[in-house]
């Protein structure tokens, strides 16, 4: 890709990403930041040229983003769309449904070996908050969540996850390097919510798990309490369908 214009996405993220995912990722980028503003036209031709790679990766790349919603594919190009309010505040819904119902799980089973390995990625978004490195806490943020969402091995959960991490990704990588920048008081506290999440697994206490979920999306929404009460009366279905 060209290395005249400075790159959003972190480098050291796709160093083994074919070109198609290497421009995928930071068009999203692009889009999401605001810096490709909605209603941008994107030219297969021009992209080629800006990303110098050939036309073969860019069509690659807009099929995912049209698939994401975030463009849509017509004859002249395709048409930025971007993400509106409802529709980030509908990704943090998911990211609610899935880690609600994923805690669920883990009550019912051994979780010691997931503790260990959450603690050490606590360990270090601690070093990374040392080093004022928002991509690594980043990075460290996104993987906390997908371990505690594999440790279940729910293939559909997965999918489902997989398919909104994308957006999800850029989105916190986006929020902490501002928060970096203008809110790095506020990381301890961050960085003691994470180890609240810990102990409501370690310790499987629901109280727990839904006061971690106020302090992790009560800025972002305030369905915490509803989107649990859902999640308990289809875990009471689910185990009354099994009776």
């Amino acid at each position: 890709m060209s290395e005249s214009k400075e790159m959003l996405y972190p480098e050291k993220w796709h160093s083994k990403a074919s070109a198609g995912d290497r421009v995928t990722s930071e068009l999203r980028m692009r889009i999401i930041s605001g810096l490709i503003e909605s209603g941008t036209i994107l030219s297969e031709n021009k992209l080629a040229a800006d990303f110098s790679v050939s036309r073969s990766p860019i069509r690659e790349a807009l099929k995912i983003l049209a698939s994401e919603n975030i463009i849509r594919l017509e004859r002249m190009g395709a048409v930025v769309i971007g993400l509106t309010e409802k529709e980030i505040q509908e990704i943090y819904d998911v990211r609610l449904l899935i880690e609600t119902f994923v805690f669920e799980r883990l009550v019912k089973q051994d979780t010691n070996e997931l503790v260990r390995e959450l603690n050490k990625i606590v360990e270090m978004m601690k070093i990374t908050i040392k080093y004022h490195d928002a991509d690594e806490f980043s990075y460290q943020d996104v993987l906390f969540h997908e371990t505690i969402i594999r440790a279940i091995n729910h293939s559909y959960i997965l999918m489902i996850w997989n398919n909104a991490k994308p957006v999800m990704e850029s989105l916190i990588l986006l929020s902490m390097r501002m928060r970096f920048k203008e809110k790095y008081d506020d990381f301890p506290r961050i960085v003691k919510n994470h180890e609240l999440y810990i102990e409501a697994i370690n310790t499987k206490d629901r109280d727990l798990m839904i006061t971690s979920l106020h302090q992790n999306f009560d800025d972002v929404q305030e369905k915490v309490d509803d989107l649990w009460m859902s999640q308990q009366l289809l875990s009471k279905g689910v185990e009354q369908a099994n009776d």
